[in-house]
């Protein structure tokens, strides 16, 4: 028998490659849990990844844009982030310490601190919570509301916390008469029909009318909690006079004001934290995804004079995560010395004016928004329309004006297509509309070309109509 061919020999092993892939999948399909959520829209098997790259079981490659939901400011392990890690492993330090002082957890403390708003780290406390974001979500509720003795929290439509129950309770879907939901400010869907800085201020009036009415229903809250940029609610940045006013609310009836960071901090909006384009400084800070270095990590950062807690009111068994540490000590300081919130800054401009130029072209493209690396991208219904159509800056003003109904359906169609062309991207907003991207801080000028192209070149194919099921 003759021996097999180069090319014969290339296709078993890629039928091998693509059977273990289809295998996988198959699994988890018949193991996991029906809440699995990116596993279903993103139906690849990852086994390496480096930067904005990620290489599939099936040898595919992709250029994520989801990093983590925001978690990879560096992309996938950077050489700074496993040089830590590996500090770390080979000095023979615990991995598992509890809430005890530590050299890695000193270095990373120093660290965080020195990145805080001008004004806050001077005055601030550390408490280390649960790995996850919405751990210290819970963990600044319970704060402020010991600190006050109050017990409502003063939370916005469309917000997202995290998925535990004092989480869930001050995110956008949640019906509980201990939190008081106010409008958030949106230009395209403005909740008061007019957008731009009088739809900001009349949510802000209602906000004072509402706390300063003896008969609204609504008492002295504990605390106000807010993201300045909404992610999971549709990429809606909060108006940086609108965030003062916020403040000056706050400020001037002894509420705290929380600052959600979670997806928001570490260079990704352009700023280091996303309240410092406002000049805001919160009375405390959530923090996790980005802090971490891709590790699980999450504190809550406040004003000293608010750590009325007694020892042990909140603890957490993985709050002392010595990796997590390291890594996020590492990325902090990356981003810091070398400037990539600034970075971030000029590429979501670049970024956000050539995808501006999709919603002229494009009649199911009903907004662009977005703040630095923090980008999306609305799915409206269309009227039938198909094709790229020419129309003039009036036209798609108008648009923007009178918005369409939101088209999850097209969303996912356009978040398939960017699959089929190695292209990953999240979908969120209120119903599952919002195209998302959230490349990490350390992507190139021509990665970011090929990013724009992908995208542009799924949108087409959809409204061409020439997508695979």
């Amino acid at each position: 028998m003759c021996a097999a061919t180069e090319g014969e020999r290339a296709a078993r092993e890629t039928g091998g490659v693509r059977t273990a892939h289809e295998d996988i999948l198959r699994r988890q399909s018949a193991r996991e849990s029906a809440a699995r959520t990116y596993a279903r829209a993103l139906p690849i098997v990852p086994v390496r990844a480096r930067g904005l790259t990620i290489e599939g079981a099936d040898g595919r490659r992709y250029l994520d844009c989801l990093s983590g939901a925001g978690t990879l400011a560096l992309g996938h392990n950077h050489p700074v982030v496993l040089e830590a890690i590996r500090k770390v492993l080979d000095s023979g330090a615990p991995l598992h310490v509890l809430d005890m002082a530590t050299p890695v957890k000193d270095a990373f403390t120093t660290e965080l601190l020195r990145t805080l708003p001008p004004g806050f780290a001077d005055h601030a406390r550390v408490q280390f919570c649960g790995p996850a974001g919405t751990d210290a979500v819970e963990a600044a509720l319970k704060l402020v509301r010991v600190a006050t003795g109050r017990s409502g929290i003063l939370a916005f439509t469309g917000a997202y916390h995290g998925m535990t129950t004092g989480a869930l309770e001050v995110s956008g879907g949640a019906t509980d008469v201990r939190v008081a939901r106010l409008p958030y400010p949106q230009d395209y869907r403005c909740p008061f029909g007019i957008g731009g800085e009088r739809g900001a201020e009349l949510g802000a009036r209602w906000t004072e009318s509402l706390l300063d009415d003896a008969k609204s229903g609504v008492s002295l809250p504990a605390g106000m909690i807010l993201e300045p940029v909404q992610g999971e609610g549709g990429v809606n940045p909060a108006p940086d006079a609108w965030m003062r006013r916020m403040r000056k609310i706050t400020e001037a009836r002894s509420i705290p004001l929380i600052a959600d960071e979670v997806q928001t901090g570490v260079g990704r909006t352009g700023r280091f934290w996303a309240v410092e384009h406002s000049g805001v400084v919160p009375d405390v800070m959530v923090l996790s995804k980005a802090i971490g270095g891709s590790l699980p990590l999450a504190v809550v950062v406040y004003r000293d004079d608010l750590d009325v807690w007694q020892p042990g009111a909140h603890a957490g068994t993985f709050r002392g995560n010595q990796l997590a540490m390291a890594a996020g000590t590492a990325t902090l300081a990356h981003v810091r010395e070398n400037g990539l919130a600034e970075r971030a800054d000029a590429l979501g401009t670049r970024m956000l004016t050539q995808l501006g130029s999709l919603v002229a072209e494009f009649p199911f493209i009903g907004d662009v928004r977005g703040r630095g690396l923090m980008i999306g991208i609305e799915i409206v219904e269309a009227d039938g329309a198909n094709g790229p159509m020419s129309q003039d800056s009036a036209t798609a003003d108008a648009r923007r004006a009178s918005p369409l109904p939101a088209a999850p359906a097209l969303a996912a169609a356009v978040q398939r297509e960017c699959l089929r062309r190695g292209l990953i991207v999240e979908l969120g907003g209120r119903h599952a509309s919002v195209v998302r991207l959230l490349p990490p801080l350390t992507i190139t000028d021509e990665q970011t070309s090929a990013v724009l192209d992908r995208l542009a070149d799924a949108v087409t194919a959809v409204a061409r109509g020439t997508v695979e099921p």
